[in-house]
């Protein structure tokens, strides 16, 4: 067993997919000038985008507001509201899919789509909280112009537009009558300040909302007067930050990583995000076993099994290492026809991959952490809001981050967290952005 392990961990450190090669310190402190980078306007892979929404706010209760979530892939739609003791009450939920998902599609057919999945809510409010999953530039009135698509969207006439103010035509076209204000956010500041929401009687020093599902970011709450290329600023304010972690360029990437980014739609861009989010871990766990049969690391049979997949998941990778010895997967049947040892490869390999994804999600999360200069007593930790099906399914992977974050965060840095969750984050945060701006 030691003798298959060190021919994988060789063969993972030649490719630089071994996470034992990755220093926390030195990943930390490149994400960390980054982001002060992104944050005065000089050249960074971190975007450190502004929202203009400030995490402290009363929610008002018994009022209505539309509110819409364009995921990954989804896009979701219904009213909210809060009640008595501040619980979201959540109707008329319903969900379709993201324009742009399967084809291009131009601007005008971007938006009337949505316009059209808005039908059956148009009465319930003139306030839309908008959760925008992409890379924007927000105005100081809460609207954004998009800077770029992820996730193998594919609307390019929509990039460089404002978001709100081209769906408030669509659905004045569409024959809607209200003044409709439309407060847009992403799925971080929304599950940061969901966090927020939530908090009872924990007391908290600061709040993060983080994502790995299809994509992944982050977002923290930073000081005005640390963000240097914005003016106008309230000196004694704070604000959410949207970092687009998803876009971090300074981690080395290795010749599997590179290989498997050609294959993309976006090559050489959100080379963070294809290092560990859902929409591209089965893929690159594909490159990365084809690579290990090309080196006769598996049998022959295995080998050419795995030479001829033409795709591969991320749920298949999750459902392999849940269950390894199980013939009823599709990577379980493939080394079941092979020798034992094909298993403990094949295993051995994406688990590594996973623990790579994992420490990556520890650098962003511990690197917010410590530029908000928050979280200094372990009686007033920094809460971090953690949403996405990858994060919270793929084996291991949240357990496995944990362990870094322990490791550095706590132990190195002496910076206390607590790691959150909500159902229906997205919906929640937009709601409370949309009755309070």
């Amino acid at each position: 067993m030691q003798s298959i392990k060190g021919q994988m961990n060789d063969f993972l450190t030649r490719y630089g997919i071994n996470p034992d090669r990755l220093d926390m310190e030195t990943m930390c402190h490149m994400f960390q000038e980054e982001m002060q980078r992104g944050l005065h306007g000089s050249e960074s892979s971190l975007a450190m985008l502004p929202t203009y929404l400030e995490a402290a706010r009363e929610v008002p209760r018994h009022e209505k507001v539309i509110v819409l979530d364009a995921g990954g892939t989804n896009f979701r739609v219904a009213t909210v509201y809060f009640d008595d003791a501040g619980q979201a009450v959540i109707g008329n939920f319903k969900k379709y899919p993201m324009p742009g998902i399967g084809e291009e599609v131009r601007k005008d057919e971007f938006f009337r789509v949505m316009a059209q999945y808005l039908e059956g809510n148009l009465e319930a409010s003139s306030k839309i909280g908008f959760c925008f999953s992409y890379p924007v530039d927000m105005q100081p009135d809460k609207d954004g112009r998009v800077i770029k698509f992820s996730k193998e969207i594919k609307a390019p006439e929509v990039e460089g537009e404002l978001v709100g103010e081209n769906l408030k035509k669509a659905l004045h076209q569409s024959g809607a009558t209200l003044d409709y204000r439309v407060v847009l956010l992403n799925d971080t500041a929304a599950a940061l300040l969901a966090g927020q929401a939530a908090a009872t009687e924990e007391v908290f020093d600061s709040y993060i909302g983080f994502i790995l599902g299809t994509g992944t970011n982050l977002c923290y709450i930073e000081a005005n007067t640390n963000i240097g290329k914005k003016t106008g600023l309230n000196p004694e304010g704070s604000q959410l930050i949207n970092v687009e972690s998803g876009g971090f360029g300074k981690i080395p990437q290795g010749e599997i990583d590179l290989a498997f980014d050609r294959t993309t739609g976006n090559p050489g861009v959100f080379t963070f995000e294809k290092m560990i989010s859902g929409r591209y871990l089965g893929g690159l766990g594909r490159v990365l076993l084809q690579t290990a049969a090309a080196e006769k690391l598996f049998s022959e049979r295995v080998a050419a099994s795995l030479v001829e997949l033409q795709d591969l998941s991320t749920v298949e990778i999750n459902q392999f290492l849940t269950a390894p010895f199980s013939g009823g997967t599709r990577l379980g049947a493939i080394v079941a026809s092979g020798q034992e040892q094909d298993r403990t490869v094949a295993y051995y390999i994406l688990d590594r991959l996973v623990d790579r994804a994992a420490k990556l999600s520890a650098v962003s999360i511990a690197s917010a952490v410590i530029q908000s200069g928050k979280g200094l007593a372990p009686e007033r930790p920094v809460c971090i809001l953690a949403e996405g099906s990858t994060f919270h399914h793929l084996k291991s992977l949240k357990e496995k981050t944990e362990y870094y974050l322990q490791d550095y965060l706590v132990r190195e840095k002496g910076r206390y967290y607590t790691i959150k969750t909500m159902e229906n984050a997205p919906l929640i945060g937009a709601a409370i952005a949309g009755l309070t701006n």
